[in-house]
């Protein structure tokens, strides 16, 4: 018997993210561990009369896979994925990890390599299909949030099945003030940063892309960024945790950064020209998830929250930036986090992690719960 929140996630997924319709097909990509919610979206696309596919894959296999890659294999291997996403209509990652570190020991050139030649197959998937991504609960994800895995399983549901069509219309006045903005400053502990977002769209995030979501992204533009961030959150990358990470930025590109593992973090920044510049400015509102836990699907969505992430900028909400780096840095400003302010044109829009202009007062955890 499968759970019933489980069902009503595969609902979600298939009717309100990728808004699959009859005849439609849908490839899943997925681990095995998340057979229960594979069953579920199975069962619901047939119900609907589409076509549901399934790839799945082994984070242990892939890293054997990874610490060998050549050229030649990856642009195959390319090819194969290019022509099952382009003959699909919608697009379910699963990530369900054991253990996120089980691919840290793989070289950065080799990710490096990996991440130019599957760029093609990205790029359909993000800016031509129906697409979601989500994290299925596991043991290893259960002890990185130091919850007991069924505490963390029903956390996972709650999460993932919150009312987003509530959470859509409450993001409409934050997008709006967005995109009448020029200047934005942000300060908090460590932290004083100022940049332009004038002329560049303004996405909202309501369980469209993510689940769990909650965001409302833009982009700074590309050579406005000025001054220091310092991320109060563990920031995971490449199967690494880097903790008290301080960017320092001169004209749009990151001149100093700094962590508890300084080298590694500088030699990531290294992989391309657009590593040192930031593509994604995002503004995260969801009212159940209020701590990091070291994985980005959740922590991005952190209620209180900005994230201000190196490398590529997505296209509908585009600065020009490219790199095969896209590494969202969370920053929490809620009270118990050290607190802080966000500015608009020099406007206080939310302080300690509280929107205080009256139309954007329906983003704060009371109003979304």
């Amino acid at each position: 018997m499968i759970d019933q929140r489980v069902v009503t996630l595969a609902k979600t997924l298939l009717h309100h993210s990728v808004q699959l319709k009859k005849g439609e097909r849908v490839l899943i990509t997925s681990p095995l561990t998340a057979r229960p919610l594979i069953k579920a979206l199975i069962e619901e696309a047939y119900a609907m009369d589409a076509y549901p596919y399934v790839n799945l894959y082994d984070d242990e296999i892939n890293r054997y896979l990874y610490t060998g890659y050549e050229a030649e294999q990856l642009e195959t291997s390319m090819q194969w994925d290019l022509k099952r996403v382009k003959e699909v209509d919608a697009y379910i990652s699963i990530s369900s990890s054991e253990n996120d570190a089980e691919l840290s020991d793989v070289p950065g050139e080799k990710f490096r390599l990996r991440g130019e030649y599957f760029k093609p197959v990205q790029k359909v998937i993000i800016n031509d299909r129906k697409w979601v991504l989500l994290n299925y609960p596991t043991q290893g994800l259960a002890q990185k949030a130091k919850m007991s895995y069924e505490a963390f399983t029903n956390f996972l549901l709650d999460v993932c099945n919150v009312d987003y069509e509530k959470m859509d219309q409450a993001q409409q006045p934050l997008k709006e003030l967005m995109e009448r903005t020029d200047r934005v400053r942000i300060v908090s502990p460590g932290t004083d940063l100022t940049f332009s977002i004038k002329g560049i769209p303004a996405v909202k995030c309501a369980g469209e892309n993510n689940i769990p979501d909650g965001e409302v992204f833009t982009a700074p533009v590309k050579d406005s960024v000025n001054g220091t961030i310092t991320y109060n959150t563990p920031c995971p990358y490449r199967g690494t945790v880097f903790n008290n990470v301080s960017l320092t930025f001169k004209d749009g590109k990151i001149v100093e950064a700094t962590a508890d593992n300084s080298d590694k973090i500088n030699e990531i920044f290294e992989t391309d020209e657009g590593a040192r510049f930031v593509g994604e400015f995002a503004i995260g509102v969801n009212p159940m998830i209020l701590h990091p836990m070291g994985d980005i699907l959740f922590d991005e969505k952190i209620a209180g929250s900005i994230h201000f992430t190196p490398g590529e900028a997505y296209e509908d909400a585009d600065n020009g930036n490219r790199s095969s780096v896209h590494w969202d840095m969370v920053l929490i400003q809620r009270p118990e986090y050290g607190g802080g302010e966000l500015y608009f044109d020099d406007v206080l829009v939310r302080k300690d992690g509280l929107f205080v202009l009256p139309e954007l007062e329906g983003l704060n955890p009371q109003h979304l719960k």
